[in-house]
């Protein structure tokens, strides 16, 4: 049985439809809203690196699908130490979103649970998302007859956004705060933190509460002492 867990956890309010930046993604975030949004929508497989968004639209659609009163069901598949048994013990939700298939990829019995959920669903009317770190073609499945299902879903290949956008929605999400943040603070940060754009985000609200608490501006030696603060024991 998969635990549950309180909405406000399960859906978290950064991970929503209206904060996914899509950049070249646009098609997939199309895709994505119309299956959370309408019964009988294609299904959906999404691909692409870490960092590429693939969860947050998982976790978007099952906000935007319960918020409709469709009932949903999230499924981490990397998380799960039996995962046969994980996808055995999901049933009867209009929309299960499952995360991380790669894990599947070799697990005979995980293949053939994810083969017969897949069939149920299609059968009682629901609505499955799937997201891997790669294609369906690039995953190391040894049941044939589940990479043609996954294979009939309509697929997308996520790409991370690049700099200059990342660039962007940090500058953008400042100026929501009333934080301006000049091309140095930028350039720094770039060069010395991760690029991942989630992780760009939570450091903003750090920093924007930091910025607040110390009545300082968002500076190079600021953001450099906030850091070397942070990292320490």
């Amino acid at each position: 049985m998969i635990p549950q867990l309180p909405l406000a956890l399960r859906w978290p309010r950064r991970q929503r439809f209206e904060h996914f930046h899509a950049g070249t993604n646009a098609a997939a975030l199309a895709a994505v809203e119309a299956l959370a949004r309408q019964p009988g929508a294609p299904w959906v497989y999404l691909g692409g690196p870490t960092g590429s968004g693939k969860s947050h639209l998982l976790i978007a659609a099952c906000h935007a699908a319960s918020a409709l009163g469709r009932t949903v069901q999230y499924l981490p598949l990397t998380s799960q130490v039996d995962r046969a048994a994980a996808l055995r013990g999901v049933a009867g939700s209009e929309l299960l979103a499952l995360d991380g298939l790669q894990a599947i990829a070799g697990d005979r019995d995980a293949e053939h649970a994810l083969f017969d959920l897949y069939n149920r669903t299609r059968s009682e009317g629901g609505a499955l998302l799937f997201a891997a770190e790669a294609g369906v073609a690039q995953l190391a499945l040894g049941l044939p007859d589940l990479r043609s299902r996954l294979g009939a879903c309509t697929r997308f290949t996520l790409k991370p956004l690049d700099d200059a956008d990342r660039r962007e929605v940090l500058k953008s999400q400042a100026v929501l705060r009333g934080i301006q943040l000049d091309d140095a603070v930028l350039d720094w940060l770039f060069s010395r933190y991760a690029r991942d754009l989630g992780a760009l985000l939570d450091l903003l609200d750090k920093l924007d509460q930091a910025s607040l608490a110390a009545q300082r501006r968002i500076t190079v030696p600021f953001l450099r002492d906030f850091l070397r603060d942070a990292a320490e024991p």
